[in-house]
C-alpha cells in the first residue's frame, strides 16, 4: 500500500514537471499577449488530459475536481496564495517575473498530492534584487533539506517545529526573516493537497512521519514588488534517508 502510494506520488510529480515547462513555453510564445487566468486556465486543460485532479471528488469528500492554480506576475507574487480571477489577471510582458505554483493527484485511490513551485523571468537581463532574492531562497531550500538529513544521521524523524525555526532562521541570518510571511513546508494529502499528517509550524508538536510526502518550499515576499519560491517534495524512509521526488531549481528559468 504504501509503495504504491510513493508511485502514485512520484507519476503526478513528473506530469506536473511536464505541465510546468510547457506553461512556461507557453508564455514565452505569447509574450506580451497572455494573461496570468490564461495559463491558469491551460494548465487545468492539461491536468485533464494527464488523469490529474487538484481535489478528489469521492462519497466521503464531495468537492470539485478544480481549483485555482498560482500563476502570479510580479508584485502578485508577493502574495503566497495569489489566484488569478478572469477579470483582474494581469498581462504577462517582457521584463516581468513569473512564478507559477501548480499541484494535483492522478485521479485515483490512494494517490498522494505533487505539489512545485518555479520562477521564471520574461528576458535575458535578470535584475540583481530578483536574481539575490533567488538565491537565497534556494539557499533557504537547500540548508532545510540539509536540516532533516542532519536528524537522520542520527536516527531520528525532525520535529516539525524544529525544521521551520530553522528555516526561519537562515532568513534571520540575512535580515530576511519578516519577508518569509508563508510556512516551510506542509505533508501531501489525499483528498486535498495541504495533508492532516503534519506541516512545518513553530506551535506544532509534530514530528515528519515516514513515507509520507511533503513540501519544503520556502520564500520572500515584498509587498507591492516581488515574490519568489521554491518548492520541491520529498518523503523520508523507514530506515531515515530523505528522498527528493521532484525537480530541483537551480537557476531562474529565462522565458
Amino acid at each position: 500500500m504504501i509503495k504504491d502510494r510513493i508511485k502514485k506520488h512520484k507519476i503526478a510529480a513528473e506530469k506536473l514537471e511536464t505541465i510546468k515547462n510547457k506553461a512556461f513555453r507557453l508564455i514565452k510564445r505569447n509574450l506580451n499577449r497572455i494573461y496570468e487566468y490564461d495559463v491558469q486556465e491551460f494548465i487545468l486543460s492539461e491536468y485533464k488530459k494527464e488523469g490529474l485532479v487538484t481535489m478528489f471528488n469521492d462519497k466521503k469528500y464531495i468537492i470539485e475536481k478544480h481549483s485555482p492554480q498560482i500563476i502570479a506576475v510580479n508584485e502578485n507574487a508577493a502574495e503566497p496564495h495569489y489566484f488569478p480571477l478572469k477579470r483582474k489577471s494581469k498581462i504577462i510582458k517582457n521584463n516581468d517575473l513569473v512564478l507559477i505554483d501548480i499541484w494535483a493527484r492522478l485521479d485515483e485511490e490512494n494517490a498522494p498530492f505533487a505539489d512545485i513551485t518555479w520562477t521564471g523571468f520574461c528576458g535575458k537581463n535578470i535584475p540583481e534584487d530578483i536574481r539575490k532574492t533567488f538565491n537565497k531562497v534556494i539557499g533557504a531550500r537547500d540548508f532545510t533539506v540539509s536540516f532533516i538529513k542532519k536528524y537522520l544521521k542520527n536516527s531520528e524523524f525532525p520535529r516539525t517545529k524544529d525544521v521551520e525555526i530553522a528555516t526561519r532562521n537562515y532568513f534571520k541570518r540575512f535580515n530576511l526573516d519578516q519577508y518569509f510571511i508563508h510556512r516551510t513546508g506542509h505533508s501531501l494529502g489525499l483528498h486535498i493537497c495541504h495533508g492532516k499528517y503534519f506541516r512545518f509550524d513553530k506551535k506544532s508538536k509534530a514530528r515528519i512521519k515516514p513515507e509520507i510526502p511533503f513540501t519544503i518550499e520556502p520564500g520572500l515576499y515584498f509587498k507591492d514588488k516581488f515574490g519568489i519560491r521554491s518548492e520541491i517534495d520529498c518523503y523520508i524512509t523507514r530506515d531515515y534517508k530523505l528522498i527528493i521526488t521532484t525537480k530541483v531549481q537551480k537557476k531562474i528559468i529565462k522565458i
